[in-house]
């Protein structure tokens, strides 16, 4: 496992502080520290310009190759990116699913003529993209979905018909990768495509759903003769599950060290108040604010394993990555309650009106989502005993 950085990384780092020291400012200014868990609603125009700031200086896809608009970073120049983003308190990033996922993904699996299509509205910052996976009554059982996919009489272009729910930033988007049957008779991982589809169209219908925040960052998505050419599918049809496990990789990429870093601003204001109302001088308080930083670094340290091992050629999530994704999301639905729990009395009152919540009074509302979406705690649990420890399948799936 690598926890140092060379000379020429840390040189590397110093220009990312610089440029975002010096452009995080003016109108930029108040989007510090914005946008994060419970947060995406707020300035989503100013956002999108930040966006398109940071393709300016040639920030938006540090680590993919020169060849396809990126900046071709090794893992520990993308680490330092990422870290160095969140240290600076630069907002959260409306275009990290086409950056992080539908980019790499296109960039792995996708045609030229698809990659010279999609690739650089993501690199300049002006197409925004969301992820069209889960469904009602298959939320985290992707091989459940009923969404189809079928060619048009001529064979020309793909129809699209059915549902889905949870999809950040639908409202903002203007492509989505769709997850879909191509083959009716198919039953779990079998018979799936991996579509582009635009979301400005006739047959895409996207409704907010309003969360205990008051605000609407996750979405349904309805497909009703939905269209996309015959060329938008990434892979054959069939191929669609290996592609969509192939994503979740990309998932757990280096982002997650900007990830923690964030966590890192959130333990850092939750522990300010402590020391400011006195909070911190209750010892159960102080233990728990040890136990939240000390996670924090084994989730640090988990993180750098994880990316030591890249490129391994495994094929596969190694088992450290397994365990990841329930860690952070129990450790961040935990730091919510701390939150509240440091705030006292005063994290029960609305000083603004209804839904006008502080920063930490969403984000302990929303991290409850945390256990639930990209796959339950219980899922995870799943996973981690079948492909990390061996053991058999629950009955009903074998």
């Amino acid at each position: 496992m690598k926890l140092s950085f060379s000379l020429e990384d840390e040189q590397f780092r110093q220009e990312v502080a610089t440029w975002l020291q010096e452009n995080l400012i003016g109108e930029f200014e108040k989007l510090k520290f914005r946008g994060g868990p419970g947060d995406e609603h707020m300035f989503p125009e100013e956002r999108k310009r930040w966006e398109q700031k940071l393709a300016a200086g040639g920030w938006t896809c540090v680590g993919w190759p020169r060849e396809y608009g990126g900046r071709g970073c090794s893992i520990e120049q993308q680490v330092i990116f990422y870290e160095e983003y969140a240290r600076a308190g630069a907002p959260g990033r409306v275009g990290h699913i086409g950056a992080g996922l539908a980019g790499p993904t296109i960039i792995a699996f996708g045609t030229g003529a698809q990659k010279s299509k999609y690739l650089p509205g993501i690199v300049a910052g002006t197409e925004l993209w969301c992820q069209g996976y889960s469904e009602p009554g298959a939320g985290s059982d992707l091989a459940n979905i009923r969404t189809r996919a079928r060619f048009d009489e001529a064979g020309a272009r793909w129809i699209i018909n059915g549902q889905k729910v949870w999809t950040s930033l639908a409202r903002e988007a203007d492509y989505c990768f769709v997850i879909a049957r191509t083959d009716p008779g198919s039953v779990a991982h079998k018979g799936l495509g991996f579509f582009l589809v635009k979301m400005d169209q006739p047959g895409v219908e996207v409704r907010g759903i309003q969360q205990i925040t008051g605000t609407s960052e996750f979405n349904q998505v309805f497909f009703d003769g939905a269209e996309c050419n015959a060329g938008d599918i990434v892979g054959a049809p069939g191929d669609g599950w290996k592609v969509a496990m192939s994503l979740l990789d990309f998932e757990r990429g280096v982002s997650t060290l900007g990830q923690q870093m964030q966590f890192q601003n959130e333990l850092n204001e939750i522990v300010g108040i402590a020391k400011e109302n006195g909070a911190a001088r209750d010892p159960a308080i102080r233990q728990r604010i040890a136990k939240a930083h000390t996670e924090l670094k084994i989730m640090r340290y988990n993180a750098m394993r994880m990316l030591s091992s890249q490129g391994s050629g495994a094929g596969s999530l190694q088992q450290e990555a397994l365990i990841y994704k329930i860690f952070w999301a129990t450790w961040h639905r935990d730091l919510g309650e701390l939150a509240l729990d440091v705030m006292g009395a005063e994290s029960q009152i609305l000083e603004h009106g209804p839904y006008q919540l502080s920063r930490l009074q969403a984000l302990a509302l929303f991290v409850r989502a945390d256990t639930i979406y990209g796959g339950t705690n219980e899922i995870q649990r799943n996973i981690i005993a079948e492909r990390g420890l061996g053991m058999p399948k629950e009955r009903w799936q074998r």
